[in-house]
């Protein structure tokens, strides 16, 4: 079988090249997002100071515990709207999105009562330094009272990745940055007429641009007469499909579960860090900055595979699906490779961007040269337990990636950081370690239960 794809032209595309076709705009888009996030960091951190820093630094776990949520029913409903478009489906894409929405926005509404009228008690809850809790407590106000808009914006992008639509998304994704950036300082500083809002202006910055990025998506959807357009079928589906949402919700859960248990693992990995030192914290925040950008290949290719594999599922071409599964690791192992490669080569540069001691900086490159080769595995078992999401097969991928974290990565950091010799770089063997294993449940589990099972079924 060669691992090529039809087009519309008859002639015969390499499905590697469909697939990097997909992830350019997609890598660029969380490219951008980053660098995004690192400029608005730096206004606020360098002309409105440390505690204005803090104060917004403080409201990030709890905002990223909410978003959570959101992205994990976008990876659920993804797969759906990827099955509805590979068959042609219409009814069906309509459905997913009218529920989709629906649940969304009601959950941001929740969420928004919620977090805007306990702010204080979930700030206080999660530690917040009493001197900047006041401030904190206004801007996460700002921003959980958008939540029911945000969450339609993240739902929408994640549809139009659904259909194969990587382009579409990024090219939103640079008007809102770019309304973003330049609203930030306008608002910030009290520039050109506006009111002087402080810390405040980040907040309201973001939400603008969320508004307005959501305002043009909808009415380019409208004039480009595109299925996903929100048009009278989707509004007839807005009251919920009770049979969809159930499958979202199994679908996407186990995903919001699987970040949620990630970002507790840091926090327990960050206490083993912190006995270490500020030096040590320091150069934890440098070399997870640098790991960020290196495994952008590995959740890119990962998010292409499922999202390929469903509308093969879908199409009921399912042939197709080991020719997805070699491509994505082919382009796992070539871009990761250079990625990580080009870090090696520059590490010491690329550290100083973060750091200015040396002895911080050579504490980081250490660490560096002990982890970061792994995220090449990370990428290899992303593409496996995409695959078998696609299909439909959520439960066993997540209970194979929360038993690494938790039953490999922080056991193994632990202990070699603390009854052997390796010190804080024993915490940094964890990450491979629990690459390693991850991967051998998720493939183990792939090739001996999950293609004899899924594939045959969907075959017969």
């Amino acid at each position: 079988m060669q691992d090529t794809v039809k087009v519309v032209s008859g002639e015969e595309t390499p499905m590697w090249r469909k697939m990097a076709l997909f992830l350019i705009p997609l890598m660029l888009s969380n490219a951008l997002q980053s660098i995004g996030q690192l400029i608005g960091t730096i206004v606020v951190g360098r002309w409105l100071g440390v505690n204005a820093l803090a104060a917004i630094s403080a409201f990030f776990p709890l905002f990223f515990l909410m978003v959570s949520f959101i992205i994990g029913l976008g990876a659920g409903s993804s797969i759906l709207i990827g099955q509805a478009f590979g068959a042609k489906n219409t009814e069906r894409l309509k459905a997913v999105i009218g529920t989709t929405i629906s649940f969304t926005f009601l959950l941001g509404v929740v969420l928004a009562l919620i977090g805007g009228i306990f702010t204080w008690d979930l700030l206080r809850l999660i530690g917040t330094p009493s001197n900047v809790i006041a401030v904190t407590v206004h801007y996460a106000r700002i921003l959980f009272w958008s939540l029911p808009v945000l969450f339609v914006y993240f739902a929408y992008t994640t549809f139009m990745r659904g259909t194969g639509d990587s382009k579409t998304p990024f090219y939103l994704l640079i008007i809102s940055t770019a309304i973003n950036l330049i609203m930030l300082p306008i608002l910030v500083f009290g520039w050109i007429g506006f009111p002087k809002l402080g810390v405040y202006g980040s907040a309201f910055a973001s939400v603008i641009s969320t508004v307005i990025t959501l305002i043009v998506m909808l009415i380019w959807l409208k004039v480009k007469n595109h299925p996903l357009q929100f048009d009278r079928s989707v509004r007839r589906h807005l009251l919920m499909d009770g049979s969809i949402l159930k499958l979202v919700l199994r679908l996407g859960i186990p995903s919001s579960v699987q970040m949620i248990m990630v970002s507790l693992s840091e926090i327990a990995v960050i206490t083993f860090v912190n006995a270490y030192g500020s030096n040590a914290t320091a150069a934890y925040g440098a070399v997870n900055q640098v790991a960020s950008y290196v495994q952008l290949p590995a959740i890119s290719i990962g998010i292409a595979v499922s999202i390929f594999a469903a509308q093969a599922i879908g199409a009921k071409k399912n042939e197709r699906l080991p020719v997805i599964f070699r491509s994505g690791l082919v382009l796992n192992y070539l871009l990761g490779g250079i990625f990580i490669i080009l870090v090696y080569l520059f590490s010491s540069d690329i550290l100083s961007w973060f750091l200015t001691s040396a002895s911080t900086e050579a504490i980081a490159h250490r660490l560096v040269m002990i982890t970061l080769w792994s995220y090449l595995i990370f990428g290899n078992a992303s593409i496996v337990s995409a695959i078998m999401r696609a299909s439909g097969t959520v439960l066993w991928p997540l209970v194979f990636s929360v038993a690494s974290i938790w039953g490999v990565e922080v056991p193994v950091a632990y202990t070699l950081s603390h009854f052997t010799s390796l010190g804080i770089a024993g915490i940094w063997v964890g990450y491979p370690a629990a690459f390693l294993v991850n991967l051998l449940l998720q493939y183990l589990y792939y090739r001996f239960s999950w293609k004899k099972k899924v594939i045959l079924s969907l075959i017969g």
